[in-house]
C-alpha cells in the first residue's frame, strides 16, 4: 500500500530547496562574474599577443602608433533600421579586437570597421567582436557580417553585465587598453608622438595598474593591467 507525503513533509522539502536555491543562486552568480572576467582577460592577453607579433612600426608611416592592436568595450551598441534591420540589442556592454589600420593622420577616429578586426584564432570565420553601431549587426539574418560576430563577447547579453568602468592608471572616459611591439600597455592613443609618458588627465603609456571593473548591478570583478608587462589579473 502507497503511502502519501504529508503537508508537513511537503512544506519541509520545498523549505529544503528554498535553503539550497538560496545558497547557489550567490555562487551561480559569482562564477558567470568570474567566468566573464577569465574571458576577457583571455582576450586582453590575445590582444598583447597580436601586439607583439604584428609590429606596427614603420619608417614611412607618421602615425604608425594609431595601428597598434586593441581591445575595445562599448555600449553604445545603437542600430537603425536603415542598416541593420530587426536590430534588438540597443545599449549591450560588448567589446571587440582590432588594429585600426585605416587612420593616417593625427586627428582621424578610432571606430573599427569589418576588416579592421581580428580573426578568432579558434574559427577563422569569425571576428573578435560582439558588435559595433551599424558597422558590425547583429540579430540580422540578411546581414553577412552579423554571422561572423562573437557571441559570447556580447558581455551583456551572455553574462548580464550592466556596467564596465576604468580606474586606476586608466582615463575613466576612455575605454580601451592598446599594446605596442614590446607588450606594454597604453591608455587612449597619443596624438602626435608614439611614446608619450602618462600625464594628468590624459593617460597614455601605462605607469600604474589599469583596473577595468564589471558589474552584474549586484557584485563586480576587478581586472587590474599591470603597467609595463601587461599582465592581466583578477584583483
Amino acid at each position: 500500500m502507497k503511502k502519501a507525503f504529508t503537508m508537513i513533509e511537503l512544506v519541509f522539502v520545498l523549505v529544503v530547496v528554498g535553503i539550497i536555491t538560496a545558497m547557489i543562486a550567490p555562487n551561480f552568480q559569482e562564477s558567470r562574474l568570474k567566468e566573464a572576467a577569465n574571458q576577457v582577460i583571455g582576450h586582453i592577453r590575445y590582444t598583447q599577443h597580436l601586439a607583439m607579433m604584428d609590429d606596427k612600426f614603420s619608417t614611412s608611416e607618421n602615425f604608425w602608433f594609431k595601428h597598434r592592436w586593441t581591445i575595445r568595450f562599448v555600449q553604445n551598441l545603437v542600430y537603425t533600421n536603415l542598416n541593420c534591420p530587426n536590430a534588438t540589442y540597443n545599449d549591450i556592454w560588448s567589446y571587440m579586437i582590432y588594429s585600426n589600420t585605416a587612420c593616417h593622420s593625427a586627428g582621424c577616429t578610432t571606430n573599427p570597421n569589418a576588416s579592421e578586426i581580428a580573426h578568432s584564432p579558434v574559427d577563422i570565420n569569425h571576428l573578435l567582436t560582439g558588435g559595433y553601431d551599424n558597422d558590425l549587426c547583429i540579430d540580422n539574418a540578411d546581414n553577412a557580417v552579423n554571422q561572423q560576430v562573437t557571441n559570447t563577447m556580447r558581455l551583456g547579453e551572455k553574462y548580464g553585465i550592466k556596467s564596465i568602468s576604468f580606474s586606476g592608471g586608466c582615463r575613466s572616459d576612455v575605454k580601451y587598453i592598446s599594446f605596442d611591439n614590446f607588450g606594454r600597455p597604453f591608455n587612449s592613443f597619443p596624438s602626435d608622438a608614439p611614446y608619450e609618458q602618462a600625464s594628468p588627465g590624459w593617460h597614455k603609456l601605462l605607469t600604474s595598474p589599469c583596473d577595468i571593473n564589471i558589474s552584474d548591478g549586484t557584485d563586480s570583478v576587478i581586472i587590474a593591467i599591470e603597467p609595463e608587462t601587461g599582465y592581466a589579473h583578477i584583483l
